[in-house]
């Protein structure tokens, strides 16, 4: 089980080029990758420009953009996300990307890029709670469209001093808490996908 190949999507919910979540995800994905034979897939929210969901829009031809990121999160295992706090809640742009995903398309079974699939959460915010009020929310969406959420998860507070110049989290303690929630996500992904 422990060599396990698996593949992990990464999401940041933010839209924003220097993204502290990004930066978040991105710090924990280059730790997971050390432990080898993990493929990562860094989706960016910002470069698919997906639409607001709608369904006329979906009626009258479904986005190319959304016809990506389904393929792209149906070939992964499980999904890091990193989840910014907007008005203590999840971000429009995560929630979209998660309402397109949703959408079941000719050949897919319902749910195909979530369901019975692993997720591990993070945060980062300037705040010094670090977005954690937010992550309730993602959890009970994940929850709800059949996700595997493990029960580690992490809020970087005061995140826009936390970084060093090569992205990687500078407290030991913060990072180490980061990086557990990779591990866990990794051990899991793990113990279902040998389970199949």
């Amino acid at each position: 089980m422990s060599d396990t190949p698996i593949r992990l999507a990464l999401l940041s919910g933010s839209l924003r080029g220097e993204s502290l979540n990004t930066k978040l995800v991105t710090a924990v994905a280059g730790e997971i990758e050390k432990q080898g034979g993990v493929d990562i897939d860094l989706i960016s929210l910002n470069k698919l420009d997906l639409p607001i969901y709608d369904q006329d829009i979906e009626d009258r031809e479904f986005p190319e953009s959304a016809s990506e990121l389904k393929k792209r999160l149906i070939a992964a295992d499980g999904f890091l996300i990193g989840s910014p706090e907007y008005n203590g809640s999840i971000s429009a742009a995560l929630k979209n990307a998660i309402d397109w995903a949703s959408r079941p398309r000719p050949d897919e079974e319902p749910l195909e890029c979530f369901k019975g699939k692993t997720c591990g959460l993070l945060a980062a915010s300037p705040g010094a709670i670090g977005g954690l009020r937010g992550l309730r929310h993602v959890r009970q969406i994940l929850t709800q469209i059949q996700m595997v959420v493990v029960p580690q998860e992490f809020a970087l507070g005061k995140a826009h001093e936390a970084f060093d110049d090569n992205g990687q989290i500078k407290d030991e303690n913060a990072r180490k808490m980061a990086n557990n929630v990779g591990h866990a996500l990794v051990k899991m992904t793990r113990l279902l996908k040998t389970a199949e």
